[in-house]
C-alpha cells in the first residue's frame, strides 16, 4: 500500500510538471548601454556582432549625450556610456561614476541635403547664405556634441547670428538627419556616418572643415552588475572587428 502511495505521488508530481510546460530556458546575459544618437546604425551593427561572439545581448538607449549624461547623474541603470563627446564621460570618471573613459570613435560634422541639386555651391558657406535655403537643422548646441560642432563652426565664418532665423533646432543629430531626409528642412549638419548611409547617399553633403572632430569617448559604469560583460564589451569596441564596421560608416 505503501509502495502504491509513492507511485501516485511520483505521478501526480509528472503530471504537475508536464501541466506547468518546459523549464525555462537559463536567462541570456545582458547589458544596457546609453548610446549617443549619431552612433544609432553603427552600434546595432556592433552590438549583434558582440551577441554572436560572446552570447551577450547589448539593449541601447539612444539621445543626445546630454540627455543620457543627465539620466546617468540622476540614476539611470546603465552599464555603458557611448557619449558623442570626451568631457561627459570625463566629468563621470572624476565624479566617482565611472571607470576611466577611452576614445572609441572619432567623427565629423557635415551639411547634408536630400537635394543633390543644394550642392551646386562651391562651399558649405555659400550654400547656406543661398536665399532659396530658408530652413536648416542642427543638434541642439547645448546637449549635442555634433549641434556644438556646427555651432563653433558658424561663429568662426561669422555665420551664426546673421542667418540666426535658418537654424531649427533638433533634439539630437539624428534627429537634425530626419529632417533634413524628409525634407522639412533644406539641409542640416548631420554626421558623416548618417551622409555615407543607404539614405544618405540618396542626397549629397559638404565637409564642414571648421567644425572641429568629434572625439567621441566612452566609459563603464561603476554601478553596473554585469561588470565582467560590460568590460569585455568595452574592450570588443576598441578591437579590430568594431575598427572594420566603423570606417565603413565614416568613423575612424
Amino acid at each position: 500500500m505503501k509502495r502504491f502511495g509513492w507511485v501516485l505521488s511520483v505521478l501526480f508530481l509528472l503530471i504537475t510538471l508536464i501541466l506547468l510546460g518546459p523549464f525555462p530556458a537559463a536567462a541570456q546575459e545582458k547589458i544596457h548601454a546609453a548610446v549617443a544618437a549619431n552612433y544609432l546604425s553603427v552600434f546595432k551593427e556592433i552590438s549583434l556582432a558582440f551577441e554572436k561572439k560572446e552570447g551577450v545581448k547589448v539593449e541601447a538607449t539612444f539621445s543626445s549625450s546630454g540627455n543620457l549624461y543627465a539620466q546617468i547623474v540622476n540614476g539611470a541603470p546603465y552599464d555603458l556610456f557611448l557619449s558623442a563627446d570626451e568631457d561627459r564621460p570625463a566629468r563621470l570618471h572624476k565624479d566617482g561614476l565611472a571607470d576611466k573613459p577611452f576614445v572609441y570613435a572619432k567623427g565629423q560634422c557635415v551639411l547634408w541635403s536630400a537635394r543633390k541639386d543644394f550642392c551646386r555651391a562651391k562651399d558649405w558657406q555659400e550654400a547656406v547664405k543661398d536665399e532659396a535655403v530658408k530652413r536648416i537643422a542642427l543638434a541642439n548646441p547645448e546637449t549635442a556634441p555634433y549641434g556644438t560642432a556646427a555651432r563653433t563652426a558658424l561663429q568662426k565664418t561669422g555665420l551664426w547670428e546673421p542667418l540666426q532665423k535658418k537654424w531649427i533646432t533638433a533634439q539630437d543629430i539624428a534627429q537634425a538627419f530626419q529632417y533634413a531626409s524628409t525634407e522639412a528642412t533644406d539641409a542640416g549638419f548631420c554626421a558623416l556616418s548618417s551622409a555615407v548611409s543607404a539614405k544618405g547617399k540618396s542626397g549629397c553633403f559638404y565637409p564642414v572643415e571648421e567644425a572641429p572632430a568629434i572625439m567621441q569617448a566612452a566609459c563603464v559604469l561603476k554601478r553596473t552588475a554585469q561588470r565582467g560583460a560590460a568590460d569585455r564589451f568595452a574592450a570588443f569596441l576598441l578591437g579590430p572587428e568594431v575598427g572594420a564596421i566603423k570606417t565603413a560608416a565614416g568613423y575612424r
